[in-house]
């Protein structure tokens, strides 16, 4: 669902979205140079002075994103593809402003994303994720408790968490458990301490009474 904490660092937790889809070949597609036709010697200057702006033209051109298109230029298939990779976008983007808000301050910067690039030639987000605080608080099990809580709510907090957010919720309940036990530890060391001193209080409060003179009238009455 990067970070800045009390005691010990804090281990950042992704809250993915949804599994990322593979980048098409377009994306990751890159222009081979294939060697030029030989000609006669004395052609040789002018054909090599001749490739080499061809040869710059196409890397730049491979390092510019495609042009958008219009839809009305493409395919029944291309619009197909374009409208699953849209309602794709709409759900990620929705998934990932769910985890940011129940995050709250524990988020780690915006959500992060992966994109694709459809036949249009815009680019949409194909999976992402929010990075947040899953430290405990050292020293203070209740703030750990409230934490844990939070962190658990942020991961569960989309229509349908991912495995990842899962798994992330499932370990803030375990945190929550430990910091628990540590509060029940806690509970029980003041009381023995409260008990132990009471004891010692009455222990007292019986030597007072028994080692105190007795009145002299009543002194009196005893020895006659």
């Amino acid at each position: 669902m990067n970070v800045d904490t009390q005691f010990p660092p804090a281990p950042i937790t992704p809250l993915a979205g949804r599994p990322t889809q593979a980048r098409s070949d377009q994306d990751s597609a890159r222009p081979v140079d294939r060697p030029h036709h030989v000609e006669p010697a004395n052609n040789h200057r002018q054909q090599k002075a001749g490739h080499a702006p061809n040869s710059e033209e196409q890397r730049r051109a491979a390092d510019q994103p495609p042009a958008a298109r219009p839809e009305s230029e493409l395919s029944a298939e291309q619009k197909r593809e374009l409208e699953q990779l849209r309602s794709r976008d709409r759900a990620v983007r929705a998934h990932e402003a769910a985890h940011q808000a129940a995050a709250g301050h524990l988020a780690r910067g915006g959500a992060r994303f992966e994109f694709e690039t459809g036949a249009d030639g815009r680019r949409y987000a194909v999976g992402g994720e929010v990075s947040i605080d899953t430290s405990e608080v050292a020293g203070d099990p209740q703030a750990t408790v409230d934490k844990a809580q939070t962190i658990r709510r942020a991961a569960n907090a989309p229509a349908q968490p991912s495995s990842q957010d899962l798994a992330v919720a499932a370990e803030a309940s375990r945190m929550e458990a430990e910091a628990r036990r540590e509060l029940r530890a806690q509970e029980q060391d003041t009381e023995g301490a409260g008990t132990q001193s009471s004891t010692v209080r009455q222990s007292g409060d019986r030597l007072n009474n028994t080692t105190e003179p007795a009145a002299v009238g009543e002194l009196l009455d005893v020895l006659v």
